[in-house]
């Protein structure tokens, strides 16, 4: 019986695979399975197990699975197509009988309002329809979702955004993939979930203070309406529906979807999550 990551092959799935690994799990118990096959033949060089797997190719998910094997379902970034790349994946594990399923969901999905929520409603409600003993793992934001902000605001000296005053309680993706190693590879976890999230929800001035910190050089923080934010990243070269999105998303933490702090996170990874500006540094570089 193995530990297979779909979509092992993400920038959190091969922190999962390399967290496993620091844990002592026997690399031949651990099955990196992804669409990326360079990035699989380096996660070959770990010695774990891969396996090329495509959300929208039923059997090639099931191909990679085993009865009584646990399953880690990270998330599709395919907005357009993962509700239905997710029953793929669900479907296959019920068709295995795998031990139990393990989710990548978003922070409070049921409750919300953050505009990514619904797929990932729809795939915790498909996952209980399959009766699969489950863990649902409610990731927050990813601190390093900040990265190109960061470089723009090297060259500008602001951060530009319409969330207000809201707050964000993020991590990095290492904190993240510290807890799920630990909910992989622990028991009692079965038809849990578990909110994640970073254990301080910051503002946008304190980020761009965080920016001036790790840049050497003063960073302010521009607040602006989410009309004019659309139009001024529509005006750098991004196209409207991209636009509109960042936007929104903005106006969700406005609406501080995104600063809710259980200690679900630094409890399951056994350590404090990482700082805000020690998660950013590596960007400065």
């Amino acid at each position: 019986m193995s530990i297979v990551i779909a979509g092992a092959t993400g920038q959190l799935g091969r922190l999962v695979v390399q967290e496993l690994l620091s844990r002592g799990v026997p690399a031949a118990q651990i099955v990196a399975a992804g669409r990326s096959a360079g990035r699989l033949t380096e996660l070959a060089g770990h010695g774990v197990e891969t396996a090329a797997v495509d959300y929208n190719d039923p059997a090639s998910i099931e191909a990679a699975l085993t009865e009584g094997d646990t399953l880690l379902l990270i998330s599709s970034n395919d907005i357009q197509s993962r509700a239905a790349q997710h029953e793929n994946v669900i479907d296959a594990a019920a068709r295995a009988k795998v031990a139990r399923i393990l989710y990548t969901s978003v922070l409070a999905a049921d409750t919300t309002p953050v505009i990514l929520a619904p797929d990932h409603v729809k795939a915790e409600e498909y996952i209980l329809a399959s009766g699969l003993p489950y863990t649902f793992l409610r990731n927050g934001w990813y601190t390093e979702n900040y990265a190109d902000a960061l470089l723009a605001a090297r060259e500008t000296g602001t951060l530009l955004g319409s969330a207000g005053e809201g707050r964000v309680a993020s991590a990095t993706r290492a904190d993240y993939a510290a807890a799920i190693a630990a909910v992989l590879t622990t028991t009692g976890h079965d038809n849990s979930t578990y909110e994640l999230s970073g254990d301080y929800a910051w503002t946008y001035e304190e980020l761009a203070s965080a920016f001036s910190t790790v840049l050497g050089r003063p960073v302010t923080y521009r607040s602006v309406s989410a009309a004019e934010h659309a139009s001024t990243l529509e005006a750098a070269g991004l196209d409207p529906a991209t636009a509109g999105f960042l936007a929104a998303l903005d106006g969700n933490i406005r609406e501080d979807a995104l600063a809710l702090t259980t200690g679900d996170l630094a409890r399951l990874a056994g350590r404090p999550t990482t700082p805000l500006v020690d998660g950013l540094r590596p960007f400065a570089a």
